[in-house]
């Protein structure tokens, strides 16, 4: 089911409970003041953990809900399937591919059956990776289903620097990954079109968390300054990444590119949506400011039906 164009009471989910609540508060109200700059109608929702109390702040029904909403709840399929329940058309990928994305061994598997390199990688526990029973360093490890590099330490010679008994911040099992040394890219997908390669620098040890949303954390290299094929290869594998999870709306594809190859690291179901984050500084790029941009996504919401 996908949204009249006419129609334009739009809900924007935001907050959430996950990790990346703050970042998400950001996105929603960005996302609000564009879409009522462009006039929508837009209702605010702080989302919560009570799902009874988002389903009565969704009534009466939005023609849309617009999900700003990152990391777990709110990125991995579980709003999803609410929204699904409650037959309300929302903007970004559907429950499928947004629970894929975010599970990131079955999203590796799916991408490298599809041709796409990706890091050498296991499924560890705690006590072996505290042991240094796992892979020679460096390497890095992920949590499962978190997002915006949440709790990624990366290996250079001993863990018990950064990790321990005493301050394990995973469950019982993480993703361990062969770390690979390069250059940081980005490539936005807008539907059918991969819309430009971003090399993002940092001076911190890599792209985390505090790079990612810290005034000065991270400088963005738009268009990326690297070979046309390497350039083009890039948003090859974007939108291919992008049509192999199934994803819809925009997406985000993150690589790596060690001067000979490019590997992929995941795909973002739910990019940041503030006006200097990654997707629309690249929309921006190729002509789409920020207020066309999420009135496409909202034209573009559809409800797994």
């Amino acid at each position: 089911m996908s949204v009249n164009k006419n129609h334009k009471n739009v809900a924007v989910l935001m907050g959430g409970a996950s990790a990346e609540r703050e970042v998400s508060l950001v996105s929603g109200r960005a996302v609000a003041s564009a879409l009522k700059s462009v006039g929508f109608s837009v209702n605010e929702i702080d989302v919560g953990r009570d799902i009874g109390a988002l389903a009565r702040a969704l009534e009466p029904k939005p023609d849309v809900v617009f999900n700003a909403l990152h990391g777990r709840f709110g990125e991995d399929g579980a709003i999803q399937g609410v929204l699904n329940i409650l037959g309300i058309p929302y903007t970004h990928s559907g429950l499928m591919a947004s629970s894929i994305a975010m599970d990131k061994p079955m999203a590796k598997r799916l991408f490298a059956q599809a041709g796409i390199k990706v890091a050498p990688h296991v499924m560890a526990g705690r006590d072996d990776i505290l042991h240094g029973r796992v892979m020679d360093p460096p390497y890095v490890i992920k949590p499962i289903n978190e997002g915006s590099s949440v709790d990624v330490h990366i290996i250079h010679e001993s863990i018990s620097e950064p990790l321990s008994e005493q301050n394990w911040p995973y469950g019982e099992n993480v993703m361990v990954e062969q770390f690979i040394p390069g250059r940081e890219l980005t490539v936005a997908v807008m539907g059918d079109k991969p819309l430009a390669v971003t090399e993002i620098t940092t001076g911190r040890e890599f792209y985390d968390y505090d790079a990612k949303y810290t005034d000065g954390g991270s400088t963005h290299v738009l268009p990326a300054d690297i070979e046309k094929d390497i350039y083009d290869e890039a948003m090859r594998l974007a939108q291919l990444a992008h049509d192999t999870l199934g994803c819809r709306g925009v997406s985000r594809a993150d690589f790596r590119f060690d001067g000979k190859d490019i590997y992929i690291l995941e795909v973002n179901t739910q990019p940041g949506m503030t006006p200097t984050s990654l997707v629309p500084e690249q929309a921006a790029l190729v002509g789409i400011g920020f207020g066309e941009l999420v009135t496409w996504m909202v034209e573009q919401a559809e409800c797994d039906l």
